[in-house]
């Protein structure tokens, strides 16, 4: 396999002839930079990006459906087919799977070579519970572009373990389909990635989706909530953890989280913040934002996607003390700590509920084992965001199957 990756390699580097364009310094984004934001764009879309991109910005962020998106235009169909050569004596299995981490790889050096900034790349979701997997993919990734790739790891227990060898080993990670403080409390001392996120958007979204509220505030105090536990915590860790502010739905919240480590920006809330705010930005992170709750919210547990009590915090300092070696044992250790609606056993009909829902649950089918303790809101959100994702990667695959036949 050894021979294959360098093969790999060698074909995911040649002929990349995008040609890097400079970034034109926006007194907007400059404001924006100076609360002690770093901008990024959230796309894979190489025109989109460039009409968004500024002096200011400094990396841009793809995931399996953003990628899917790219794919699904045709525009890599005769590489897929050239790539087959490479990856013909393998498993038809394997052989997909090698051809969709070429695209991703080739994908994002492209991002990379033009606007020359850093690029955070997706593994396959078929990794997400194979902390081998995760960890052999996650270093080819850094082989290929270590000045820039950073890798993304989805949280599950094995993504928490495999970003956590990945990360000791050199790779810088972005740890990703984060929801609450909590979780990030867990990921800043077990992981230890660069980065991690709160998808600020689908928290307001599981609030008005099952009327639990209207929306406004949730996601922007799961993001506040955040920062803190994450700028507190990393202090313990080798390096620092940052907050990625993600799924932003709204140009006013720009504003409303300024001062946030880090905006990955969709192109549409970019432009239309660009257009529509003042440019007058002041740091938001200390804000304490108030969360508009129905009668209907009562014992729905929302407060989970920023509160952050005693028994995260025993459990994160139990596993970042003795690191567990399997997914199962950290599991084991969260329900010893009462933990267990971080890390839930789901029976087959619940998991046919997470996928076909889409990316927001449909909170009424969960309330007895919310109640129970034995889910939570964050951890259908993260559940749901891999479902999401994974069927846009089964999408990219279908693709790449169609055409290596």
């Amino acid at each position: 396999m050894a021979d294959i990756n360098s093969k790999i390699r060698e074909f995911v580097l040649k002929n990349l002839d995008e040609k890097p364009i400079d970034g034109i310094k926006d007194p907007f984004w400059e404001a924006l930079r100076s609360t002690g934001t770093e901008l990024w764009l959230d796309t894979g879309d190489m025109d989109e990006a460039t009409a968004n991109w500024s002096a200011e910005m400094s990396a841009l962020t793809t995931n399996n459906s953003l990628l899917n998106n790219e794919i699904q235009k045709g525009i890599y169909d005769n590489f897929i087919s050239d790539a087959k050569g490479i990856v013909k004596d393998l498993p038809s299995d394997e052989q997909v799977k090698e051809i969709a981490f070429i695209l991703n790889a080739r994908h994002g050096l492209r991002l990379a070579k033009r606007f020359g900034g850093k690029v955070s790349v997706e593994l396959h979701t078929d990794t997400a519970y194979d902390i081998k997997a995760i960890e052999y993919y996650g270093k080819r990734y850094h082989e290929i572009c270590p000045d820039q790739f950073i890798v993304k790891v989805p949280y599950t227990a094995e993504g928490l373990l495999g970003a956590r060898r990945l990360k000791d080993s050199g790779v810088r990670i972005n740890f990703t389909l984060e929801f609450s403080a909590r979780e990030n409390v867990i990921v800043t001392r077990v992981a230890r990635p660069d980065y991690l996120n709160v998808f600020l958007g689908r928290v307001g979204a599981y609030l008005i989706n099952n009327k639990l509220g209207d929306g406004s505030g949730a996601g922007e105090k799961a993001v506040i909530s955040s920062q803190t536990w994450v700028t507190a915590l990393s202090l313990k860790n080798p390096w620092r953890t940052r907050l990625i502010a993600a799924s932003l739905r709204n140009h006013n919240q720009l504003e409303l989280l300024a001062g946030t480590d880090v905006f990955t920006m969709p192109p549409k809330v970019a432009a239309s913040g660009h257009k529509t705010l003042s440019g007058k930005f002041s740091s938001m992170i200390h804000e304490n934002y108030e969360v508009s709750q129905f009668e209907s919210a009562k014992g729905s547990a929302i407060e989970k996607f920023w509160e952050v009590d005693d028994k995260v915090l025993r459990l994160a300092e139990r596993l970042a003390t003795n690191v567990p070696n399997t997914g199962s044992d950290l599991i084991h250790i969260a329900a010893e700590e009462g933990c267990m609606d971080m890390f839930p056993e789901l029976t087959t009909e619940e998991k046919a509920f997470i996928s076909s829902d889409g990316k927001i649950p449909v909170h009424s089918r969960w309330e007895k084992k919310i109640h129970a303790g034995e889910i939570a809101p964050d951890t259908l959100l993260t559940l749901a965001g891999l479902a999401s994702f994974t069927a846009d990667q089964e999408m990219l695959d279908g693709r790449i199957r169609d055409i290596i036949g």
